[in-house]
């Protein structure tokens, strides 16, 4: 997780796939067909502005898919119906998270792709299982991170013991208010979850787009049901081998590596941001500045703590840095916090959307994989991690730590490997932090006939779809035809990355209520 991937070369060419069989993984077993089929599904009209045929839906699916005649649930649905005379299917789309909605991402992705290549699918979003408008919905803990919180780093007993409490409390009020949920929320209870709505669709086969932790839910599906995978697009790909403790501490070294390619982006305009030409001294004024934040909250809102969630978002997608650099340099050279408080609200502030999302996410990891239950243990890797990488490393651990402590049992991870798909198309960007490179490669070795397409030197978590020609030229193709490049054993092609983006200029300002591309708003972050 924590070596930066190599630089990457050579040329691709697009032909059709073929997929190596690998042999049968007997440990993990075809999951129990559910005997109830949902009911059909009724589609009404919930056009936005912005997607104007979108339509939406639900279906009930067994809350215990082992029990399929027991407690049924909720899950809400949308859809971007085809309208060309080819139909390709189902095409199944997910945020990331876990804890992401799905439903906008429909109406993005089918607006977004051409169109002679969107209209041949119904474009299906979802919210997963405790997600948004699916039911029940999950809310542990209602402003759990209404500012002002403990510094994240535990530089005195009383802060680690402050911190500790407040993770202990948010523990327990899950544990208390979703005692009969909890064992049910996980990612293969989701993948079995797609597997109903793709039956109420009426579908033999899906076809399926994720993102971030999306990919690992995709392939899980694609594990437990191969051969109901007709297309299969991983984007920004989590590690597999990792979840989710090894995974969470690999961020870490990526995205104090995006933090510094921010400091660096600052030095270079110097003449805007007037905050030197050293990316080192830039990045000692930005400790400097946490540290006075840490004893005097901008606006009662942003101290240490709520600073790192300010400027994590930073490390998904550049396009936030002229706004993120406005706030610093406004705080640090004129002794301004009102931008700071505003991105800070912008892009770090979470509403009850948020404790839904985070409620989910923690659900998920701390069922899905075994977690150190000793404290002393995470205290020593983040201390290790911190001395060499220290700007998310606590901030993360303590995002993380409900886990150490969490009150159901922990399912084994979903070992992914698989011989049995289609040709598979994967997108990876070399310095993406959230999902650091090794992730790709990863998959690319463990899903037999996949191709792998690199944007190299690009830095962002979501990267088809977001302004590379290059990239969306070949998830188009394969979406259009099935066709996969095919051009080396570690790489199959190469995009170089977008431009990174210029300082505002005089029309725009760090108050600007802008907040980036619009899939990266809808990715959102942690996930």
């Amino acid at each position: 997780m924590r070596k930066r991937a190599a630089v990457l070369c050579g040329a691709a060419v697009v032909v059709a796939g073929t997929v190596t069989a690998l042999p049968a993984d007997a440990s993990t077993a075809h999951p129990t067909t559910t005997t109830v089929q949902p009911a059909k599904l009724t589609w009404k009209k919930c056009a936005t502005t912005n997607y104007p045929t979108l339509q939406c839906s639900s279906v009930q699916v067994p809350l215990d898919h082992a029990n399929p005649h027991g407690k049924q649930i909720t899950l809400a649905l949308s859809r971007v119906p085809h309208t060309a005379k080819t139909y390709q299917g189902p095409l199944l789309v997910n945020p990331g998270g876990p804890g992401g909605s799905g439903l906008t991402l429909a109406g993005f992705v089918a607006s977004s792709l051409p169109k002679a290549v969107a209209s041949q699918y119904d474009v299906i979003g979802f919210d997963p299982r405790g997600v948004g408008k699916s039911t029940p919905a999950l809310d542990c803990k209602p402003g759990y991170f209404n500012p002002v919180r403990p510094d994240s780093v535990p530089s005195t007993p009383a802060l680690e013991k402050a911190n500790l409490a407040r993770v202990k409390a948010y523990t327990a009020a899950c544990g208390k208010k979703y005692a009969n949920l909890l064992p049910y929320i996980d990612t293969v209870s989701a993948v079995r979850d797609m597997d109903s709505i793709r039956a109420a669709l009426g579908a033999r086969k899906i076809n399926y787009f994720g993102y971030s932790y999306g990919t690992y839910l995709g392939a899980v599906y694609a594990k437990l049901y191969p051969e109901r995978v007709r297309r299969l697009v991983l984007d920004s790909i989590v590690d597999p081998t990792g979840v989710w403790y090894d995974d969470n501490l690999g961020q870490d070294y990526a995205f104090n590596d995006r933090q510094q390619a921010l400091m660096a982006w600052i030095a270079k305009y110097d003449s805007t941001y007037k905050l030197g030409t050293d990316p080192a001294k830039i990045e000692a004024k930005w400790y400097a500045m946490r540290a006075a934040l840490a004893k005097k909250p901008a606006d009662g809102k942003v101290g240490a703590s709520e600073l790192e969630d300010t400027f994590i978002p930073g490390g998904y997608y550049n396009g936030y840095w002229p706004y993120l650099a406005e706030a610093f340099a406004a705080y640090v050279n004129d002794k301004n916090a009102d931008p700071l408080v505003e991105a800070y609200e912008n892009y770090a502030a979470i509403d009850a959307s948020g404790d839904n999302g985070y409620s989910v996410y923690t659900s998920v990891q701390c069922r899905d994989a075994s977690w150190p239950r000793d404290w002393n243990q995470w205290r020593r890797d983040n201390w290790a991690a911190y001395d060499k990488a220290p700007f998310m490393v606590w901030n993360n651990a303590w995002y993380n730590a409900p886990c150490a402590f969490w009150p159901t049992r922990t399912k084994e991870p979903v070992n992914i490997a698989n011989g049995k798909l289609p040709p598979v198309l994967l997108f990876q960007a070399t310095n993406d932090a959230a999902t650091p490179y090794e992730g790709g490669a990863t998959v690319h070795q463990m899903l037999a006939g996949s191709s792998l397409v690199v944007e190299e030197g690009g830095g962002n978590h979501g990267i088809t779809l977001s302004g590379n020609a290059c990239l969306d030229k070949y998830l188009s193709t394969y979406l259009s035809d099935g066709k996969v490049p095919r051009g080396g054993r570690e790489v199959d092609a190469v995009c170089q990355k977008t431009p990174d983006p210029k300082p505002l200029t005089s029309a725009k300002s760090a108050t600007s209520t802008a907040h980036g591309s619009t899939l990266h708003g809808l990715l959102g972050f942690r996930g």
